[in-house]
Parts: structure tokens; sequence; C-alpha cells
């Protein structure tokens, strides 16, 4: 179980990851902007259907590195191998130790610019309301992903799903449930992919959902019922 120093300044921390944020959010959006305008010129239905895929595809892609990624090991070794554990082997391990540093909440366009942009270029040569359109999809998907993990780190929403996501996504960094509950935006691919949270914890996490209205916006309040479920 990770304990959350009491001294941790959650608004610098929040304001910390924003900044971060804040160029992914940019940068993608409007790319994605452009390249959606661009195949809704040509034909329109095929666009906004391929986009949609994109966004469908993104909620598995989440999954996937979370699962077999960021929580996966690259040990170092000679030429691949010593890239790979370069590449990936650092980038999950300090968030996990320390869930509340705003340093490493979210990824940047350095983690993800060098597998977009050749696809991009590659989207190019194509008809734009093929692969154009779907990767449109999926960066904003992307990028709303992103938010969404920033979010149940550092706020509460009195909302439905902001809840159930937050109660989710803690659950992940407790002791128990560091390999399971590895969707980010919602356990659909952990129930696809026999990751799901245990029925009993299902039942202690989420009942109360309905019923509870948070009164204040501490970002560790709904935070300390993950420790119980240890």
């Amino acid at each position: 179980m990770v304990v959350t120093p009491a001294s941790i300044r959650w608004a610098e921390e929040a304001r910390r990851s924003r900044h971060r944020l804040y160029p992914v959010t940019v940068v993608y959006t409007l790319t994605s902007l452009a390249a959606l305008a661009h195949a809704l010129r040509g034909r329109p239905g095929a666009a906004a259907l391929s986009w949609l895929l994109g966004v469908a595809f993104w909620t598995w892609l989440e999954y996937m590195v979370h699962r077999h990624i960021l929580h996966g090991t690259f040990p170092d070794g000679p030429g691949m191998r010593h890239w790979t554990h370069r590449l990936f082997d650092h980038l999950h391990v300090e968030h996990h130790e320390r869930p509340w540093d705003g340093n490493h909440i979210n990824g940047t366009i350095r983690d993800t610019g060098p597998f977009l942009l050749p696809a991009f270029l590659l989207a190019l040569a194509l008809p734009p309301h093929t692969l154009l359109a779907f990767l449109a999809g999926l960066v904003q998907a992307y990028v709303a992903e992103e938010w969404v993990h920033h979010s149940v780190h550092f706020y509460t929403f009195d909302n439905l799903y902001f809840r159930y996501i937050k109660r989710h996504h803690l659950y992940h960094h407790s002791r128990r449930g560091r390999e399971i509950a590895f969707g980010l935006t919602s356990g659909v691919w952990d129930v696809a992919h026999g990751t799901r949270i245990p029925a009993d914890v299902r039942a202690a996490l989420y009942g109360p959902l309905r019923a509870r209205r948070p009164h204040d916006s501490h970002p560790d309040r709904d935070n300390r019922l993950t420790p119980r479920l240890t």
C-alpha cells in the first residue's frame, strides 16, 4: 500500500500535472480537428464512422498499453532488449511509487509522438476518410483519457461516472489492485480480459456510489477507501 505523505501540496502537484498535459491537449486536439475536417470534406459518413472506431479502439489500446507495456517488465540486455528496457521500463514505476507526483501522472508528446507521427504520415497517403479519420478519433480519445487520469488523482466531482472511475483507478493503486483494473476510462476491457476487480471488492467500492455525495474537494478523501480494501 502506498501511503500518501500528509505534507503533499495537492494544488501545486495538480498544477504541475496540468502544465505537462497542456501541450498534449493543444497539439493533439488541433491535429485531430484538422484531420477530421479534412476527412469530412470527402465522404462525411465514412469519416464519422472511422472517427468513432478510432475512439472505440483507443479504449482497448489504453488497456493493453497500461497492462502489457506500462506494467510489463523489459529486462536490460544486448541489442533490442536494451532499447526496450530504456524506452519502457521507467515509464510507470514512478507513478505507482508516488501517485501524487504531478511529474508522473500523464504522458508527453515526447512519449507518444514517435509512435503517432509515422501513423499520421502513412494516413496522408490513404483516402482521408479511412486511417486519417480513425487516427483523429484515437488521439482525441487519448487526450480525454489523459484528463480523466489527471482528474482522478487530483479532483473530486459529484457525478456517477467520475466517482466510479476514481474508485476503480485508486483500487488499481492499492496493494491488491496492482495486477488488475487496468482500464483508465472504464472497466469494460478488464471484464473482457479477466482482470476485473473481484465481486466482493466491487460491492464495497461501487455499492455506495449513488447514495454518496462528496461535500469537499480534497483529492485524498475518496483515496481513504482504498487502504481498507487492501
